[in-house]
């Protein structure tokens, strides 16, 4: 669920050593810190109690912390930084908005501020998981945890895994197939590369198109965005007509929409 609702720290200065110049890590400077932290307020103005909202004290505090347990040469690098650490600090931000300031940045002309602004938050997504080859329950087990243990993923639903006839190729065994839902802070591509990586640590190679593998990870949905490259397409084509992953999906995400078709996942024909 998204909030329009926020927390705004506008110019925290902190004290820290970040830049390109050795100076700049010897001697320090101030920056800026400022932020918009996007979270449910409904239950802390009903409770009117902290425990129900971000500490915006206890979120400045953890700011200072962060701008001084590492040294970057980029403000860029320290901005998302920062981003990542807090939504992983304070589970009740779903998004935020962070300018990083750097007013005496070492350039030799007049100037007023120099910042960088970053966009971070949690995504919902949906993974169809496949494998046809070895123990087929524990490479789905396995990638499913993998997954989870992740700082940057949180797995919230996972279907059934039912056994399918494989689809294109089809001499070879039976699939075992299922789809997790997944909140995940790594952009489509981050993720992309991660579920990669996990395929590859499962063995898998590439050597027949729709060929047996140990295991396979797509990105089904990744929130309500649509994209078309050469890398990654988003909704995974042709979900609508393939029942081993509408099968499942309709077991932990009737309700959500395809982008594309605009319909509800549960009224779609398999």
């Amino acid at each position: 669920m998204k909030h329009n609702s926020y927390i705004e720290i506008d110019n925290l200065t902190i004290y820290a050593y970040h830049g390109v110049f050795p100076d700049e890590n010897k001697k320090g400077q101030n920056f800026k810190i400022s932020a918009k932290l996007y979270l449910d307020m409904e239950k802390a103005a009903q409770t009117d109690d902290l425990s129900d909202s971000a500490d915006y004290g206890s979120i400045c505090q953890y700011i200072n912390k962060l701008m001084n347990k590492k040294t970057f040469h980029l403000i860029e690098a320290a901005a998302d930084y920062v981003a990542r650490e807090l939504l992983l600090a304070f589970p009740d931000v779903e998004k935020l908005e962070l300018k990083l300031s750097k007013p005496e940045a070492p350039v030799d002309f007049p100037f007023d501020d120099i910042s960088v602004n970053i966009e971070k938050g949690w995504h919902t997504a949906y993974i169809a998981l496949g494998s046809n080859m070895g123990d087929k329950q524990k490479y789905l087990d396995d990638a499913v945890n993998t997954i989870n243990d992740s700082p940057f993923c949180r797995v919230y639903k996972v279907s059934d895994f039912i056994i399918t006839k494989p689809y294109g190729y089809t001499e070879q065994d039976d699939f075992l197939n299922g789809v997790v839902e997944i909140r995940t802070m790594l952009s489509p591509y981050e993720l992309l590369e991660f579920i990669q990586k996990i395929e590859h640590n499962a063995g898998r190679t590439r050597a027949i198109h729709w060929g047996p593998r140990t295991l396979d990870l797509d990105i089904l949905f990744y929130d309500d965005l649509i994209t078309e490259d050469n890398l990654l397409v988003i909704p995974h084509p042709e979900i609508e007509k393939r029942d081993f992953v509408l099968t499942p999906l309709k077991q932990i995400a009737p309700f959500k929409i395809h982008p594309l078709l605009n319909k509800r996942i549960i009224d779609i024909s398999d």
